[in-house]
């Protein structure tokens, strides 16, 4: 922060006469002090400040006495710097749903390399579960990573649909080199051996296929690939004899099998006749162990989605090795010269339900275990045979989601024998380590990922305890007398006095205790309202569709919910309707969220504080939902009411209750609304009638052929305005424009040409529709973000190279009216 003028900053200049240049003479310092026309030295170990001359005749005696009492208070004084308060009370960091992950084959290893969705690399402690380091790409899909391989201590990445390929440290998370690669399709790519040594990455494209030297991402050399345009081009195949080769598909044909020259490029082309049938889209799938070994001859044969065969080709003929029914989730995993397949099934080995998902337009059965218990067994690929003592069974919640990835980490025991460590990720993002109980633990650590993607959230008063809730009535009511007003009063006190007497003797009882075995884990049973109300109830709602309920001191989370039957990545809207203020009455959040399979509306009433559903049947949408307004208008249980307006602009109230309803035929001259369309580029505002129906009142239109819209934000109902102007220079006041109904538009050019980008704004009356101001900057493009509070409105964006990121602001006053002399308005 700069200096205040005439502050003595060390590098300032300095004038004539000692004092800073551009003070006067007589210019005080912010201490007291003056120049008087000499430079002035500051002491060190001694405040900045003026000192002032001892007074004549002051006894030494007084002096010392001074002297010793501030001595005696210097132990009893501490300070931390203001930009350390309260920063960081705690901190939780996240990776977020994992795309690929790598577990190293060593017994006493530690790293676990994981890339997700959410353009994250990172590596995790096995042991833990904490994050060692991470690496957070663009948002968009520029950082996307579509593939992942781990050699020795390097990890090869490839992001940005195939354009980045780059080369990380394992054990510090450096970067060790960056590779810019050409456009086109990428399909896959794969580590290239050559004499029991891996050298290269291949990479291919629906085109072409490159070569890169594993050591610096040089390319080597780069080939097209023949009929490119007609072969569907999937698999990478190298075992370290010195060729490359590639498997493509020509649907409703043949295959092709082309093979590459590691030294060379050198191709060679072979074709396989197959019959396909109609409407099938063929895919790929193989095992290979190591790179520089051929593949196994074993794999897995998917006949549905709860039901593997392992098989087995060799010697020109296929056998059947054993058969899995019931299994949720299948996986190979190698060390050394022995591989095993791990199996996820239920625990009964039967299923309780089958529930029918759809998934990319194909209805699938998905297997559902009831009491959320599963076993996890290895089987030698070789056999078929189940390795004993390698069970690990574990349960998840009964509202929990069923399991959706299978990692292994298999390592051999002293005694030969193979032991392993399983990552699970379940369909709500939750991570789960499992080993085996040679220690007394199955669950090493859990990790909940979904929250690295909160998509709403609300804070949520806790509620009173009985002793708090005695203490509010602690003089009675006036009703009550003057001598039952009295025994109220004592009998408060004498809670009082028990709760502080029972806080003596915990302190007591945990001094006598060592510090590592002190609990002070918050959970529901002891959750209550601290002095100051600052301790609250975080109500937070993923992606995935999982709630969390998590203390906001400490950052633990009190209690998750997951719901199954919601659509997971479709818009979220949390509301509050009823807070903890409302005595019996239980606090009441209510959910806006999609179902999975019928892809319409419906709500969820919960309780935020114990995160149990309610027992309030909310109404029936047989619509889509547009648009919702929480009115300040209350039932008789004070909750507050929701309005919810569907795609044929008809209006659901909730509650609907007599008295609800006779409230909003008073106030439905008062209530608007505005609906977005950004395909179409239209805004439109309605209002509400006193029947419960709507009108449309204005309209704008922003052509799409020019610019589209981005973002529209409004001013939060909660927003609190501490000042309404500011004093000018002549002593007039300049009054902020608020309009609680004014409407921030944001739209951004669709000519993507750097000379012809702009991002313009739009200021619109949601009430009347009238665009009270608009501006376009130009030469600049998204991302966008913007902030609208008050009387201003803050935008941040990139312009270009030369410059990383921008703001502009728009700061919006009321008209100031001049008078004359005579004090006449003009």
């Amino acid at each position: 922060m700069a200096p205040p003028p005439c502050f003595e900053a060390p590098s300032a200049p300095r004038g004539l006469l000692g004092a800073p240049a551009g003070c006067p003479a007589r210019c005080l310092h912010p201490a007291g002090g003056a120049h008087a026309g000499f430079p002035r030295r500051q002491r060190r170990g001694r405040p900045f400040g003026f000192e002032a001359p001892s007074a004549p005749g002051a006894r030494p005696g007084a002096a010392m006495a001074a002297g010793l009492w501030a001595l005696l208070l210097l132990p009893l004084a501490a300070a931390v710097y203001e930009d350390q308060v309260g920063k960081f009370d705690w901190r939780q960091q996240y990776v977020g749903k994992l795309k690929f992950a790598s577990l190293e084959a060593s017994q006493g290893s530690k790293k676990l390399i994981v890339a997700t969705e959410k353009n994250v690399v990172a590596a995790l402690n096995s042991r833990s579960g904490e994050i060692l380091w991470r690496h957070v790409d663009k948002g968009t899909p520029e950082g996307a990573i579509d593939a992942m391989m781990i050699h020795g201590q390097d990890a090869i990445t490839v992001s940005n649909a195939g354009r980045i390929l780059r080369s990380w440290e394992t054990n510090i998370g450096g970067l060790n080199w960056e590779m810019s690669l050409d456009t086109g399709s990428f399909q896959v790519a794969s580590l290239v051996g050559l004499q029991d040594v891996v050298k290269y990455v291949a990479v291919l494209k629906k085109a072409a296929i490159s070569l890169h030297y594993l050591s610096n991402g040089h390319q080597k050399w780069v080939e097209h690939l023949p009929e490119s345009e007609s072969t569907q081009y999937q698999l990478l195949y190298s075992h370290g004899t010195g060729v490359i080769h590639v498997l493509g598909i020509v649907p409703q044909s043949h295959l092709n099998i082309l093979t590459f020259s590691v030294e060379d490029g050198e191709i060679t082309k072979q074709s396989l006749d197959l019959e396909f049938a109609d409407g099938f889209q063929p895919r790929i799938l193989a095992t290979q162990p190591n790179v520089i070994s051929p593949s196994r001859t074993q794999f897995f044969l998917q006949l549905s989605p709860s039901h593997f065969s392992l098989l087995q080709y060799k010697h020109g003929l296929l056998s059947h090795l054993r058969d899995f029914q019931q299994a949720a989730l299948v996986s190979f995993a190698t060390t050394g010269e022995k591989t095993v397949a791990a199996v996820l099934t239920c625990r009964s080995e039967l299923v309780s339900t089958i529930s029918l998902y759809y998934i990319t337009s194909t209805a699938l059965e998905s297997l559902t275990c009831s009491n959320q218990t599963y076993n996890i067994n290895l089987y030698l690929v070789e056999t078929g045979q189940r390795l004993l003592d390698t069970t690990i069974t574990f349960t998840l919640e009964q509202s929990g989601a069923k399991p959706q990835q299978l990692y292994i980490q298999v390592f051999l025991k002293k005694d030969d024998s193979v032991g392993y460590r399983a990552l699970v990720q379940t369909e709500d993002h939750m991570l789960i380590f499992l080993q085996q109980p040679g220690n007394g633990r199955k669950v090493v650590w859990s990790r909940e990922e979904s929250l690295a993607e909160v998509v709403s959230l609300e804070m949520v008063d806790l509620p009173l305890t009985g002793a708090q809730a005695e203490l509010e009535g602690e003089f009675g009511k006036k009703a009550d007398g003057l001598l039952g007003m009295f025994l109220k009063r004592l009998s408060s006190q004498l809670i009082l006095l028990q709760a502080w007497t029972a806080h003596l003797w915990k302190m007591f009882y945990d001094a006598r205790k060592p510090r590592s075995q002190i609990k002070n884990e918050i959970n529901i049973d002891n959750l209550a309202r601290d002095e100051f109300n600052l301790q609250k109830m975080m109500v937070m709602v993923t992606a995935s569709g999982k709630l969390f309920g998590i203390e906001s001191s400490s950052g633990t989370i009190l209690w998750k919910q997951y719901l199954r039957n919601v659509k997971p990545g479709s818009s979220f809207k949390l509301m509050v309707q009823r807070t903890t203020a409302h005595f019996p009455h239980p606090p009441q959040c209510t959910l806006l969220v999609k179902d999975r399979e019928t892809k319409m509306s419906f709500l969820y009433v919960f309780n935020p504080i114990f995160g149990k559903r309610s027992q309030v049947a909310p109404p029936v949408l047989k619509r889509p939902i547009l648009q919702t307004l929480l009115l300040p208008i209350m039932d008789q249980d004070y909750a507050k009411v929701l309005l919810l307006i569907d795609d044929e602009y008809k209006v659901t109230a909730f509650p609907a209750t007599k008295n609800v309803l006779r409230q909003l035929e008073e106030i439905a001259h008062s209530i608007f609304f505005y609906l977005v369309d950004a395909e179409q580029g239209k805004l439109s505002g309605f209002r509400l009638k006193k029947d419960l129906t709507t009108e449309e009142s204005w309209e704008v239109i922003i052509p799409t052929e020019v610019q589209r819209i981005v973002t529209v934000k409004g001013k939060r109902s909660s927003e609190h305005v501490h000042s309404q102007g500011r004093v000018m220079g002549d002593r007039s006041v300049l009054y902020k424009s608020l309009n609680p109904n004014l409407l921030a538009v944001v739209t951004e050019s669709t000519d993507t040409h750097h000379e012809r980008t702009f991002i313009g704004i739009y200021l619109i009356d949601g009430v009347t529709g009238r665009i009270i101001h608009s501006s376009v900057q130009k030469k600049a493009k998204g991302p966008v973000h913007m902030v609208h509070s008050e009387n201003w409105v803050v935008l941040g964006f990139p312009p270009g190279p030369s410059s990383p990121f921008q703001r502009l602001c728009w700061i919006l006053a009321a008209q100031r009216s001049l008078r004359n002399k005579a004090g006449k308005e003009r």
